[in-house]
């Protein structure tokens, strides 16, 4: 029976998702995954298992794909400090496409809950942070806004630096454009002393509250100086641009668990990403022929043994997903597995919704190399296999993997699910 393979838990069983906690074990990260970002089941299943970690093994932050200043208002919110009276309100900065990802019912239901987890238990409350790179405007607005409630100066100083953005207006890509090839100076050396000077400033304010809002500031800083270098990066045909976007992701998980540690707390994060940049790129076809590197490879090697991750995939149903970067998002017809991918091999188990323990004895079928489908915020079932597949080495990628069979489309909270095209990523097409 497939159901008695060692290390397969359907998800009949009452008892799965309690497996999969002890599987965790004392893991200070776990990264859960998505093979798509239109999925409604990924979304539903990743907060649970966030809720679980949080209330019964003390998890003290969710950092996930989303730009730090936006999700910075949800982290207020969540840990109730001013403005906002609903979780749809606190998701309201994310305007940048896809609106979707962040703004659909199971996050802001989710962020629901983390309020009300965190005024139940005040003394174990939890956080939510972007890690993602594309905010480089926003993040430089939001510099000078906490300057100019704690120093005018330093915030006119801000200004000063960052007005070598301005010939450029709010488009990142004429910047980058510009300074690739040496019609304009690059302003790295502005962002550099920017965050420098914010840097100097004490993180040991005996207000929590003011200690936070100056490392909101300091990531700002960093994040501007890092988008200015990827942008810049982007049209030099580098193919590094992907590797500089998740070091800056995993840098951002570090800067976190040391912000927290100052603080007296036991750092212990849950990462929400997709599949492409969870999965351990040294065992997929990225890797081996592009040299690109990712966040799930990167927290392993830097913290071995406390990192665990969980993939999600699905064979065929619904996603929300856009024909192109800027358009609406579509409910679409994900088409069934490729034969011979992993999806495939895993519908041909018949046990329907499971985990899969990757560490135990797997079938052959898992051993070797395998297509994989990964759908970012665009599906393109016409060229489906060239848009959407490698090969990868499924055991390498993750230490679990969470199978839904058939699966629906994520349910947005705007009837417009567009959005402005905003700051084009190098994930384009597939917008991963």
């Amino acid at each position: 029976m497939p159901s008695s393979l060692p290390g397969l838990h359907p998800l009949t069983d009452p008892a799965a998702s309690d497996a999969l906690l002890s599987r965790i074990g004392d893991a200070r990260f776990v990264l859960i995954g998505e093979a798509s970002h239109g999925t409604h089941e990924f979304y539903r299943e990743r907060a649970a298992l966030t809720r679980r970690l949080i209330e019964e093994r003390g998890f003290t932050a969710v950092a996930a794909e989303a730009d730090w200043p936006d999700a910075s208002r949800v982290n207020r919110y969540v840990r109730g400090q001013k403005g906002d009276h609903s979780a749809e309100q606190a998701l309201g900065d994310f305007g940048r496409f896809p609106r979707w990802m962040w703004r659909n019912e199971p996050v802001r239901d989710f962020v629901t809950w983390l309020r009300g987890h965190n005024e139940r238990r005040p003394q174990a409350q939890a956080g939510f942070y972007g890690i993602d790179l594309y905010s480089l405007h926003r993040s430089m607005d939001a510099v000078v806004a906490y300057l100019e409630g704690v120093d005018p100066a330093a915030a006119q100083r801000a200004r000063q630096r960052y007005s070598c953005f301005e010939p450029y207006g709010n488009d990142p890509q004429s910047y980058g454009l510009a300074t690739a090839y040496g019609v304009d100076e690059p302003c790295e050396d502005e962002a550099v002393a920017q965050l420098l000077e914010l840097q100097r400033q004490s993180h040991t304010a005996a207000d929590p509250l003011a200690s936070d809002e100056l490392f909101y500031a300091e990531q700002n800083a960093r994040l501007a100086l890092n988008a200015e270098r990827y942008y810049r990066e982007m049209f030099r045909g580098r193919l590094d641009t992907w590797n500089l976007r998740d070091t800056h992701m995993a840098d951002t998980v570090g800067a976190l668990a040391e912000h927290q540690r100052a603080q007296g707390l036991e750092p212990r994060i849950v990462v929400w990403a997709h599949n492409s940049h969870l999965g351990d790129a040294r065992a997929t076809e990225p890797g081996w022929r592009q040299r690109q590197e990712n966040l799930g490879q990167y927290l392993r090697q830097r913290w071995p043994g406390q990192t665990f991750i969980l993939g999600q995939s699905t064979c065929s149903g619904e996603v929300l997903a856009a024909d192109d970067w800027g358009k609406p998002g579509q409910v679409k017809r994900v088409r069934p597995a490729l034969a011979g991918s992993v999806e495939a091999a895993l519908h041909e188990l018949g046990v329907g919704d499971f985990w899969l323990d990757l560490r135990g004895d797997l079938p052959g079928a898992f051993q070797g190399e395998r297509l994989q489908r990964f759908i970012g915020v665009i599906y393109r079932p016409d060229t489906e296999r060239q848009s959407h597949y490698y090969h990868a080495h499924l055991p390498a990628q993750y230490d679990a993997l969470l199978y839904l069979d058939q699966t629906t489309a994520l349910v947005p909270l705007d009837r417009d699910s567009g959005g402005e095209e905003g700051e084009l990523p190098n994930t384009y097409p597939s917008g991963q």
